[in-house]
């Protein structure tokens, strides 16, 4: 008798965008380019215990049984401190990343159910958007925090 395993970490593949555009117009320059239909999910991504949210974009491509999430790797959050008094006290701002053995990659592709092959495509179209300055491929089983992406 064969056993059959299913892993739910290797039901995705991700690909790391460098770009400096705003969220809402990455999705939208990747909709123009690829033809899918990001639209920005009901809820950002959090985490229990901290007050960090990441944006979150989605497609389900229901002819393909695909699902694409686009999500900021970077939070910026401004941290409140009302009761120190110094001379720099006050607000300040800190970044928290998604993925913090990534901290250079500044959106992240998840796409489920999809190939090796595919993945390749869809980083060779992404490279031809003038407004991302790179993407490229990044291999789950080497992160740390891919916890973070199960959602």
């Amino acid at each position: 008798m064969q056993v059959f395993t299913f892993d739910l970490e290797d039901d995705y593949l991700l690909i790391g965008i460098h770009s400096t555009e705003e969220d809402y117009r990455l999705a939208y320059l990747i909709n123009k380019y690829l033809k899918t239909k990001f639209i920005k999910y009901k809820h950002s991504l959090d985490f229990k215990d901290s007050n960090v949210e990441f944006p979150l974009f989605e497609y389900k491509n229901e002819k393909t049984y695909l699902n694409y999430y686009l999500i900021n790797n970077k939070c910026l959050h401004v941290v409140n401190e009302q009761y120190n008094t110094g001379l720099f006290g006050g607000n300040y701002s800190t970044t928290s990343y998604l993925l913090p053995e990534k901290k250079k990659v500044d959106f992240l592709l998840k796409i489920e159910g999809c190939t090796q092959e595919f993945i390749l495509e869809i980083v060779e179209k992404l490279n031809k958007i003038n407004q991302i300055i790179t993407s490229y491929q990044i291999e789950t089983d080497t992160l740390k925090s891919k916890n973070n992406l199960i959602f």
